[in-house]
């Protein structure tokens, strides 16, 4: 996901305002800190996110903990805005993490990606699309268990096709998130041999989307993509006044939960029934362990999950909790080493003096040197009879 709530995703590297507490934690007891939505614009797809890394943070100390002591996690909101974000992460970090879990939107992990550089900490994020942390300087520290939006595209458009769809239109928020993987969608679609109109590009902070609405309407089309968070509710409104039917309307991850129909007609919750999303989510096993705890919300679920093994793992291969220390085995825990699928059977094979390769919850994961999976994993969701089931999973090479 690579919007930020209410700002640009760019490369913040000002002042942090952080105190000279930072990430060398040495053999201290690992803290991982948090910045995941409780509230805000995102919050609707916090809670697999959430649930997910507290998850991850439980399994670790029922497998024995990180060099021999319990890992702590500390909590804090992603908010309204990127700078509560920032907030946040500057608390985490005045507070003694030696890793950060968060943010869910990229660019809201750009107004602290800095402020971790500076300090030396390592960040994961399980939902940070954007291509721009690939190679940006001050991202050495970063690392993703998400691929980047050009993995999800092909995905979305054979999604379509395969349902028949020969004219298909893309709308998009008009800010980094939208137009991104609404070009990449477009791009897509229009490579599988469809008819595909101008994106539409609409600003989320517009009082109503009537006008676009009305283009959509107008190119009488067999199917919609929509590229948008909460404010989606009222163009699926808009569309299926005007004539479309849910099953023609597709979603990203952005719309990815259960709580969607209910943004479109609340009290309705059948109003979107055949509605498509497609998203990065966890295996069907670990989607079952969440389940409950989030009403049926997998979005990026495993994917954070794995994002606090891998800083476990990384930890106890490091024997340290330096954040230097433990960027350097990030990498090398996830590929070219003796198959585990849990952390307590990699921890194992660590005290054994062996080299392990983590297949997670999100796959096989295989980060490259830059942090980014080489592998993904993703979703298909459909909405039938007021809620989101899983009707298909498929694992890509990127």
């Amino acid at each position: 996901m690579t919007a930020a709530c209410g700002d640009d995703d760019e490369d913040t590297s000002g002042d942090t305002g952080a105190e000279e507490s930072g990430g060398g934690g040495g053999d201290d007891a690992l803290i991982i800190g948090r910045v995941l939505p409780e509230t805000g614009p995102l919050a609707f797809l916090g809670p697999p996110m959430i649930e997910g890394i507290q998850l991850a943070v439980d399994d670790i100390n029922e497998g024995g903990g990180v060099l021999g002591e319990d890992v702590t996690l500390e909590t804090a909101d992603e908010g309204e805005t990127p700078q509560t974000a920032r907030e946040s992460a500057t608390r985490l970090v005045n507070g003694g993490a030696h890793a950060i879990v968060g943010a869910a939107a990229s660019g809201n992990s750009q107004e602290f990606i800095q402020l971790l550089f500076d300090e030396q900490i390592p960040q994961c994020s399980g939902s940070n699309t954007s291509p721009a942390f690939t190679d940006q300087e001050n991202a050495e520290f970063f690392f993703r268990t998400v691929p980047p939006d050009e993995a999800v595209a092909p995905i979305i458009a054979d999604t379509v096709i395969a349902d028949g769809a020969a004219k298909v239109v893309v709308v998009a928020r008009a800010d980094d998130y939208g137009q991104a993987l609404g070009d990449l969608v477009v791009t897509s679609l229009t490579d599988a041999g469809a008819e595909v109109p101008p994106l539409v590009s609409y600003d989320p902070e517009a009082a109503n989307f009537n006008a676009e609405v009305s283009t959509i309407i107008g190119e009488s089309p067999d199917a919609v993509v929509l590229i948008s968070f909460d404010e989606g509710g009222q163009i699926v409104a808009g569309l299926l006044e005007g004539g479309i039917t849910a099953d023609q309307v597709y979603g990203s991850d952005g719309v990815f939960g259960p709580t969607f129909p209910g943004l479109v007609e609340e009290g309705n919750e059948s109003v979107v029934d055949g509605m498509k999303v497609i998203g990065a989510a966890g295996s069907e096993e670990f989607n079952e362990r969440i389940a409950e705890a989030t009403d049926n919300n997998f979005i990026y679920g495993g994917q954070t999950y794995d994002c606090g093994i891998i800083i476990a793992l990384a930890a106890e291969a490091a024997g340290s909790t330096d954040g230097e220390a433990i960027i350097a085995e990030v990498p090398g825990v996830t590929k070219e080493g003796e198959k585990c699928e849990s952390f307590e059977d990699c921890k194992a094979l660590l005290d054994d003096d062996e080299d392990i390769d983590y297949d997670g919850a999100s796959g096989a994961l295989e980060l490259d040197e830059a942090g980014d999976p080489t592998q993904g994993r993703y979703a298909v969701g459909q909405f039938v009879d007021g809620a989101l089931e899983i009707v298909d999973s498929q694992d890509v090479d990127v």
